[in-house]
C-alpha cells in the first residue's frame, strides 16, 4: 500500500513539477549561460568570455546607479503601500461602532469604500502609466494636476512633475503606491474579518483605544499575511519597468534619475548595440538581489502561530 501510494503522488507531481523545470528552472539556467558569452542576439555564435560581464557590471556606474533606485523603491512603495492598506482595511473594518453597544463595526458604506479602493486593479498598468504621465503633464493648460494647482490659486507649485531630477522618480512611486494600494486594502479586510469581534469588544471594554487596538491586536494577528504582502510587494518595487519606462523622460531620464535595472537591462539588450550577454548578466544580478530579499523578509517574519 505504501509504494502505491508513493506511485499516486509521484504520478500526480511529475508533470507540474516538468512543466515547473521547462518554464520556470530552465529560463533561469539559460539566462546564466547567455551572460558567460558575448553573444549580441543577432547571430548564431556565442563566444565564451566567462565572468568578464560580471566584471564589467561590477564597474558600471549606471548599474549602481538603478539598482540604488530599486533599493530606494524597494524602501519606500512596500512600506507606504501596506501602511495606507492596514489602516485603510482598519477603518474599514473596526473604524465604526454600533449604535447602542460597545461592539465594533466597519465604517458606513465600508463595502462600496472597498470597491472604490480596488478599482485600480481593474485597470492594466499600461493604462495607469499613461493616465498618471498625463496627470503630471507640465503643460499648465493640459496637465491635470498643474491645472488643478493654478485653479485653487497654488500656480506657484506647479511643477514640471516628471521633468525635474529630483521629484521625478518620488512621482512614479506615488503612482505605484496608488495602483497597489487598493489590493492591499481588501487583502487586509478579509484577514481582519477573520479575527473575532469578541477580542475587539473584551479590549474596548478594558478602556482599550483603537491605537492600542491596532497595534496589540489587530496587527499581531495579520502578521503573517503583512509578511506575505510585504515579499509581493517587495518584488514590485524591484521591477517598476513598465512604470519608468512609460512615464519617464527619454526612458530613465531625466539624467538616468529615474532608470531602474530591469528597464535598463531593457535597454542594454535592445538599445545598446544589443548586449545580450551583458543584459543576462544584470538579470542575474536581479535574481540574485531578488531571492536575498525574499528569503530574508520570510526568515525575519517567521514566528510561532497565533491560533484564535
Amino acid at each position: 500500500m505504501r509504494h502505491g501510494k508513493y506511485r499516486f503522488i509521484i504520478g500526480f507531481l511529475a508533470i507540474p513539477l516538468a512543466l515547473y523545470g521547462v518554464l520556470v528552472i530552465s529560463p533561469f539556467l539559460q539566462d546564466f549561460q547567455i551572460s558567460l558569452t558575448s553573444w549580441s542576439g543577432l547571430t548564431p555564435e556565442k563566444n565564451f568570455i566567462g565572468l568578464d560581464n560580471y566584471q564589467k557590471l561590477i564597474h558600471n556606474d549606471l548599474f549602481w546607479k538603478a539598482l540604488w533606485h530599486n533599493v530606494l523603491l524597494l524602501l519606500f512603495v512596500p512600506v507606504v503601500t501596506l501602511a495606507f492598506g492596514l489602516f485603510f482595511a482598519f477603518m474599514l473594518n473596526v473604524g465604526g461602532r454600533r449604535r447602542g453597544s460597545a461592539g465594533v463595526a466597519g465604517v458606513r458604506g465600508s463595502g462600496l469604500y472597498k470597491v472604490i479602493f480596488f478599482f485600480p486593479q481593474v485597470l492594466s498598468i499600461t493604462i495607469i502609466a499613461i493616465l498618471w504621465q498625463q496627470i503630471y503633464n507640465p503643460d499648465p493648460e493640459n496637465g491635470m494636476l498643474n491645472s488643478l494647482l493654478s485653479s485653487v490659486g497654488l500656480g506657484s507649485l506647479q511643477q514640471s512633475w516628471l521633468g525635474d531630477s529630483s521629484i521625478a522618480l518620488i512621482c512614479i512611486m506615488v503612482v505605484m503606491v496608488w495602483a497597489n494600494v487598493g489590493f492591499y486594502v481588501v487583502l487586509f479586510s478579509a484577514g481582519m474579518a477573520s479575527i473575532p469581534g469578541e477580542i475587539y469588544e473584551a479590549a474596548l471594554l478594558d478602556g482599550a483605544s483603537r491605537v492600542k487596538t491596532f497595534f496589540r491586536i489587530t496587527l499581531p494577528l495579520l502578521r503573517d499575511t503583512v509578511a506575505t504582502a510585504w515579499v509581493y510587494m517587495g518584488i514590485i518595487a524591484m521591477d517598476a519597468f513598465i512604470y519608468v519606462q512609460l512615464m519617464s523622460v527619454n526612458v530613465g531620464g531625466p539624467d538616468e534619475s529615474t532608470d531602474v535595472v530591469p528597464l535598463l537591462l531593457y535597454k542594454t539588450a535592445f538599445r545598446d548595440n544589443s548586449q545580450y550577454g551583458m543584459a543576462a548578466a544584470m538579470g542575474v544580478a536581479m535574481l540574485i538581489v531578488t531571492l536575498v530579499f525574499a528569503v530574508l523578509s520570510m526568515r525575519l517574519s517567521r514566528r510561532e502561530r497565533i491560533e484564535f
